[in-house]
């Protein structure tokens, strides 16, 4: 079983910018792959952020440019740095680890962007 810890998350003005941190409960990043998603009131879950076990990154259109994936292997943590936030990047944001046989999510963590 993987625990996932999201944290970070918070209010910011536009154009400002957060990093959420995921921290797994062991070691995982060699065989699972680590996303970011989001789900935004009355809308579906949606993926913002990949990165595989190879350290291969893709990333929604709507976050391409300003939206960063990376980990460090050391603290078993995966970030997600946003910068130039727009307020409709206001959402509910998931930590997720997943293989072929297993999903696992994290609580999630709000961010708000508004002025």
């Amino acid at each position: 079983q993987v625990q996932l810890v999201e944290s970070g998350g918070g209010w910011v003005q536009p154009g400002g910018s957060l990093r959420l941190s995921c921290a797994a409960s062991t070691s995982i990043f060699n065989i699972y792959h680590m996303g970011w998603s989001r789900q935004a009131p009355g809308k579906q879950r949606d993926l913002v952020a990949f990165l595989g076990t190879d350290s291969s990154t893709m990333y929604a259109d709507s976050v391409k440019g300003r939206f960063t994936i990376s980990r460090d292997n050391a603290k078993n943590t995966v970030y997600l740095q946003m910068n130039n936030l727009k307020p409709e990047d206001t959402a509910v944001y998931y930590c997720n680890a997943h293989n072929t046989q297993d999903t696992y999510w994290g609580q999630g963590t709000q961010v708000t962007v508004s002025s």
